[in-house]
């Protein structure tokens, strides 16, 4: 039996895995706090907090089966700058991915690196990590000065639970220091960033083991001391894992709190003119495409909040609703990288009635993130037109309506799998099994069985005439200037660290 890890952003999961079937599972939620506008920050502390919560509660349910573990595979959210001192911990919140406040970094790294996109696999945007040491070394300098260690999120879950400094070469892929062909630091990308490549962890397969569980994790969470700790991936390495995208042709769709559209390739391939993400998959010599969107389903979580009801009770709304009657959305909360690479675009309504209510606002939604994934393949090219269907993964595929959507207007088949909503949990755990010798490394493409079907149907035209109006609204809305909270987010300085330690 294999743990999978998983250090999201709305919540930390484990699921214990075996025989290619997930046992027990638990689930703690996470907070994400914006001190400014622009700001997405977390407290590692959190995360550890978390950590234990479900790790003794998977403990707790398996009882004297615990014994049987194996193996614990991490994963997590990509990105994320945590920051550490001599000491290994941490100097300030860890800056999420969906972070934007280092606009204006990126573009100093882009005339200090004009040729990065093609090293590190897309252009500078500020969720990236690289910009943020740019931004902390101009806005937080004693904060800089105290730096020794730089981790991403799941490396620190990883230091607190081994003892260890090191990541994997998915993870690594999105900081923007790494070369992605040769699988290693890069010392121009990260001088050019302001960043002392020594502050930066081995970089390892996925399935490569980094160190054994201590007994102080031990004692905190009832795992047995000694279980080895494989190195994982980031998040969507660990989803493609979990859906069997490892060879080359092999795709699929995560809807999250953020979005991706992945497709596994056999060599490093860039698209920085679509910011197209071009990075090493977890596996050795592996490689994929991705598009990535910022917001994912988290709009449905959004308008849910504000309206007060559940996601599953708001898509039931937005079904019932007339298309026609319903506005446009932009859903950019965030801003949005793919296909656009845009940080200070915002969320918009716009062609709202007096007839509209909440129906119509939650189909305005729903169609929205749909169409975002019809951007996403739209920027892919006919880089796609060898996968014969994409899986679904993530929270957002619990949407009959949603996935029904999305294969209309990106005239895409997908399938939903079981357990499609554990994704990089369970990715994570068979990384684990692969590095422990108790499955192949051919064993991870296979796919999991798919529960249901999504065809694309023959919508109405309407449908992708609001797709037009839609991109025509952004072309609109991209020429106004940024909002005052957007503009002023990269040049936003506290009067001390938020959250530093001592």
């Amino acid at each position: 039996m294999f743990i999978g890890l998983d250090l999201g952003t709305s919540a930390v999961k484990a699921v214990a895995f075996r025989d290619h079937a997930v046992v027990a599972s638990a689930t703690a939620a996470l907070e994400v706090v914006s001190p400014k506008p622009g700001w997405s920050e977390q407290d590692p502390a959190a995360w550890i907090a978390a950590c234990r919560e479900v790790l003794r509660e998977l403990c707790a349910h398996l009882g004297s089966a615990a014994s049987d573990i194996l193996g614990i595979g991490l994963s997590g959210q990509m990105h994320g700058a945590v920051f550490l001192g001599a000491d290994r911990k941490p100097l300030r919140n860890c800056i999420l991915w969906n972070d934007s406040r280092s606009a204006a970094e990126c573009a100093e790294l882009s005339r200090r690196a004009p040729s990065i996109a093609q090293t590190a696999g897309i252009p500078p945007l500020p969720g990236f990590t690289a910009p943020k040491i740019m931004w902390l070394k101009r806005h937080e300098p004693e904060v800089y000065a105290a730096l020794r260690h730089i981790l991403l999120p799941k490396d620190y879950v990883g230091l607190w639970l081994h003892g260890g400094l090191e990541t994997d070469r998915s993870d690594a892929a999105g900081t923007l220091w790494l070369d992605q062909e040769a699988g290693a630091w890069d010392v121009g990308l990260c001088s050019a960033s302001d960043c002392d490549i020594a502050w930066l962890p081995p970089v390892h397969a996925g399935t490569e083991e980094v160190g054994a569980v201590r007994s102080t994790a031990a004692e905190q969470t009832g795992l047995p001391a000694g279980i080895p700790v494989f190195a994982g991936g980031g998040d969507a390495a660990t989803g493609a894992v979990s859906v069997g995208a490892t060879q080359p042709g092999r795709g699929f769709i995560s809807l999250g709190t953020s979005g991706q559209l992945f497709l596994c390739t056999d060599q490093h391939r860039p698209n920085p003119d679509k910011y197209v993400h071009a990075f090493a998959h977890t596996l050795p010599d592996g490689f994929y495409q991705m598009a990535a969107m910022l917001n994912g389903a988290r709009p449905l979580a959004w308008l849910a909040g504000i309206l007060g009801c559940s996601v599953k009770d708001l898509v039931e709304e937005a079904v019932r609703a007339s298309p026609a009657r319903a506005p446009l959305c932009l859903p950019y909360l965030t801003g949005e990288r793919s296909p656009h690479g845009d940080p200070d675009i915002r969320g918009a309504f716009y062609g709202l009635e007096d007839t509209a209510g909440r129906a119509e606002l939650a189909y305005a939604v729903l169609e929205a993130v749909a169409f975002s994934m019809a951007d996403a393949t739209e920027s892919f090219g006919d880089s796609l037109d060898d996968a014969p269907h994409l899986l679904a993964i993530g929270g957002g595929t619990r949407s009959d309506a949603l996935l029904q959507l999305i294969a209309d207007v990106t005239r895409r088949t997908l399938g939903r799998g079981k357990s499609a909503e554990a994704g990089p949990s369970v990715g994570a755990a068979l990384l684990a099994a692969a590095g422990a010798g108790a499955i192949e490394l051919t064993d991870l493409a296979r796919s999991p069985d798919v529960e249901t079907w999504f065809e694309p149907s023959d919508p109405s035209p309407e449908i992708f005439e609001r797709l037009d109006r839609y991109r025509e609204l952004y072309r609109c809305l991209k020429q106004m200037p940024a909002s005052s909270a957007a503009a002023s987010a990269s040049r936003a300085k506290p009067t001390m660290p938020a959250a530093r330690r001592t």
